[in-house]
């Protein structure tokens, strides 16, 4: 059965007010065009011949950019950015790109950054604001991590936070954050429904995990693949120079395996592959350490990519959360580092094992070129969305188009790597790893060994 999703878009109001941007409404003039509320972006390319249902409104993304007429008084704006998270390559980016394009574009001269995320707006910790102009964000592209601090945690004090928004004369706020982020966003907007304000929320959907339903890509997604990368190929060099040498290297991925599988695709240099998506055992006669032998055996030398999240379900012992909300996670880099010491010294097998963590190394790195081209698009959409008086609305790519996304429909689920889709297969043909490392395949895919005839 098929899963129906709304991609309906909620706006505050008409929009009346023409536009400062100067652009054109026909083809073939040469001149940039504005964008209409006719446009959409279909979820799925793939199509079946022969088979042709007609579209509903709910079933396509509106494509984001400028529109004709717009609901804010740009001279009567003022426009807050927050950043919430942990950090992520081109922050700095996105916030550079929405201050230019209200400023420049609009003609919006008050713009607020709010200090170390949804705690800048709360009393007690007196922040404050900071004053954002092209002047004073122009060169912050070139810094990593994120220009108006960054912090975990108090989105949930939604009463707080709009009564200083409400004090601040916001009328729209940039959210920059994962999916922590963007459902305290959407818990905000709720209750700026209930006191009847007219505050758009904008989303600039933020993970290295690249676990966000239905945007095609996050940003920092390439930095973060092209710093990993760097990463394994020291790995491989320590492995490949050293008696029975094993890299293994800890990358993120909380609940998705999308870094670890694609830095195995841009290195060449990866053997094995661990996810959370893909169940694997540690011993037996087909589980990991088996056939992390088998290799050195045969070629002396091993890579091994471990992604954060996997083997949770086997480490964590008492669910626990931190103050954004997530489940904290055991550290599976330094048990799977362990565990193999130790079987190979059980043996009296020689290994030389480099353990490597390059997280927040990653984590802190500047744009690389394509993601600071990416995140100057995403700012730009979003200024343009906030704007127009979209609202509940997150800025994504689908199908290599800017689209709105609503924020409900896209927190409702992670995406996740297929384990029988062609992202895995190619990340198996790669590494030569086994399809599947587990005793009992069935077991793995039931769940329990002993119900299996």
């Amino acid at each position: 059965m098929s899963v129906s999703y709304d991609f309906s878009i909620e706006e505050l109001g008409k929009r009346s007010i023409k536009s400062p941007m100067t652009m054109s409404k026909i083809r073939g003039d040469f001149i940039a065009n504005y964008v209409t509320d006719d446009e959409f972006v279909r979820l799925s390319a793939a199509v079946t011949l022969g088979v042709q249902a007609p579209i509903k409104r709910s079933q396509v993304f509106e494509c984001a950019g400028p529109r004709e007429f717009i609901y804010f008084m740009p001279q009567h704006v003022h426009a807050g950015i927050v950043s919430c998270g942990g950090l992520c390559p081109g922050i700095n980016d996105v916030i550079r790109a929405i201050v230019r394009c209200l400023w420049y574009r609009y003609g919006v001269r008050r713009i607020s950054g709010i200090r170390y995320g949804y705690k800048g707006f709360l009393p007690e910790y007196q922040y404050g604001t900071k004053e954002l102009t092209p002047d004073i964000v122009d060169d912050i592209h070139k810094l990593g991590g994120t220009f108006l601090g960054s912090a975990r945690g108090g989105g949930r004090e939604v009463a707080k936070i709009v009564d200083a928004m409400e004090k601040l004369n916001l009328n729209m706020l940039f959210t920059i954050g994962g999916d922590g982020t963007q459902r305290g966003s959407l818990d905000i907007a709720g209750e700026i429904d209930r006191r009847k304000l007219k505050i758009a929320m904008i989303g600039i959907p933020k993970t290295v995990d690249n676990d966000f339903s239905f945007i095609q890509k996050s940003f920092g997604f390439d930095t973060a693949v092209a710093k990993a990368a760097e990463v394994v190929t020291a790995a491989h060099m320590e492995a490949h120079s050293q008696i029975n040498g094993i890299g293994l290297v800890k990358l993120m991925g909380r609940e998705s395996g999308f870094i670890a599988a694609h830095t195995a695709l841009a290195s060449h240099e990866v053997n094995f592959v661990l996810v959370p998506e893909i169940p694997f055992e540690l011993n037996g006669p087909n589980g990991f350490l088996h056939h992390l032998e088998e290799r050195l055996r045969t070629r002396k030398h091993a890579v091994v990519i471990v992604a954060e999240g996997a083997m949770q379900d086997q480490l964590i012992r008492e669910v626990k959360k931190d103050a954004g909300g997530n489940i904290k996670m055991e550290d599976v880099g330094t048990y799977l580092k362990d565990k193999i010491q130790e079987y190979f010294d059980a043996k009296g097998i020689e290994i030389n094992l480099k353990y490597i963590d390059p997280s927040y190394m990653i984590r802190s790195a500047p744009a690389a070129p394509s993601d600071s081209i990416y995140c100057e698009r995403l700012g730009n959409a979003a200024a343009h969305a906030a704007m127009a008086g979209k609202t509940k609305v997150l800025i994504g790519l689908v199908n290599n188009e800017f689209v709105h996304l609503p924020m409900k429909v896209v927190v409702s689920q992670r995406s996740h790597v297929d384990p029988e889709g062609n992202l895995w297969r190619d990340t198996l043909d790669a590494t030569h790893q086994p399809i599947l490392m587990v005793n009992n395949p069935m077991g793995a895919i039931f769940g329990k060994e002993d119900d299996i005839g």
